[in-house]
């Protein structure tokens, strides 16, 4: 089968490689200056950690660190946890950390990588959708706090992705479908062929067998990595990243991470959407094609209306508010995203009556 590479371009490149049954690549990526390698793993990737590993022995002396599964693995004491594998094993500026799980684990491993001695590299092989599509590119690696979703961190360039999609095997439909928040989020930003492909057929399209899948990851990817090249430490074009984040993020924290990522940026989607119509930026259609795809990957769009005062006060404290003025990224049409800055409450709640149940 064929590989697809795609290169994040910006100070430090790097290439993004999409394929099937690609994970043989790793030794040759990893290269001859690396002595150890740390592989980042969750516990339902225990077995197949295992047999990276033996691929790679040969080569390496390779560590083993097994994190939580999901959000609780981003937490400063598990990150510790890497850290004390790696000094009990003198792991130098030369090693490599292998970022191997969704998206959690990878940012994970990047804010890992990123500490231990200012900077190792770290090459990530994302195993969900939304690590392929979104979380193991653009360098940013963050944990969580008691306060909210990713408020400390870094950026640190990945040195290569290895984006196999035979690893999706034996993930639930509900956990592809998940993933889907962030392939449609870049449908409406930047991409309405991806919202074309979904509409047609959307058994095809989040079937990881076939060509239309593969063919919404390259997309998404070839956007994720335009833009990161153009604003690495997001201070402008990144932020269209963000759409549908702003209120997702404080979904997340609301649910105490249980939930998805993909399944609250898609209710963020839909306020975000309401927010602009409601602005007079976005025609009805276009808010409605929001719920209509979102509904056919069956993912939530709507939250209880009676948490609107906790969620307010989580967003405040988002990374993306500056000066203490709310920022969502909404749509003046498809494909045309844009930020609007410091809307009054009376809008904002507005917004959310729209979605409020």
């Amino acid at each position: 089968m064929t590989t697809s590479t795609i290169t994040v371009g910006g100070t430090d490149p790097y290439d993004v490689i999409i394929g099937r049954d690609i994970l043989d690549q790793l030794p040759g990526l990893i290269g001859t200056d690396a002595k150890k390698v740390l592989i980042v793993h969750p516990p339902t990737l225990g077995a197949r950690a295992v047999a990276l590993r033996e691929s790679l022995v040969d080569s390496y002396e390779v560590l083993m660190a097994e994190v939580p599964d999901g959000e609780p693995a981003k937490r400063v004491e598990v990150a510790a946890f890497c850290w004390q594998v790696m000094g009990l094993s003198d792991f130098s500026r030369a090693d490599v950390v292998i970022g191997f799980g969704g998206g959690s684990v990878t940012d994970l491993a990047g804010f890992v990588a990123a500490t231990w001695m200012r900077g190792v590299r770290v090459l990530q092989v994302p195993t969900s959708l939304v690590g392929m599509v979104d979380a193991a590119i653009g360098g940013k690696a963050a944990v969580n706090t008691a306060q909210g979703k990713n408020l400390v961190g870094m950026f640190h360039a990945p040195a290569v992705v290895l984006a196999d999609l035979n690893t999706l095997e034996g993930i639930s439909k509900m956990e592809i479908l998940a993933g889907f928040g962030e392939v449609v989020k870049y449908g409406f930003i930047e991409r309405p062929e991806i919202l074309d492909i979904i509409e047609k057929d959307v058994d095809a399209a989040t079937n990881p067998e076939s060509d239309e899948f593969r063919r919404l990851v390259e997309i998404s990817v070839e956007i994720k990595a335009r833009v990161v090249a153009e604003d690495f430490k997001d201070t402008g074009l990144r932020e269209i990243l963000n759409y549908g984040h702003t209120l997702g993020h404080a979904i997340e924290y609301m649910e105490r991470y249980l939930w998805r990522h993909g399944a609250a940026v898609g209710i963020g989607m839909v306020y975000a959407a309401e927010l602009a119509r409601l602005a007079g930026r976005l025609p009805d259609s276009i808010v409605d094609r929001h719920r209509s795809i979102l509904e056919s990957l069956q993912l939530p769009t709507t939250y209880p209306l009676g948490r609107w005062e906790t969620l307010l006060g989580v967003m405040q404290r988002d990374k993306k508010t500056r000066g203490g003025m709310l920022r969502f990224i909404v749509l003046d049409d498809l494909a045309k995203p844009t930020v609007l800055t410091g809307p009054d409450q009376s809008l904002l709640f507005a917004a959310y009556q729209e979605i409020g149940v």
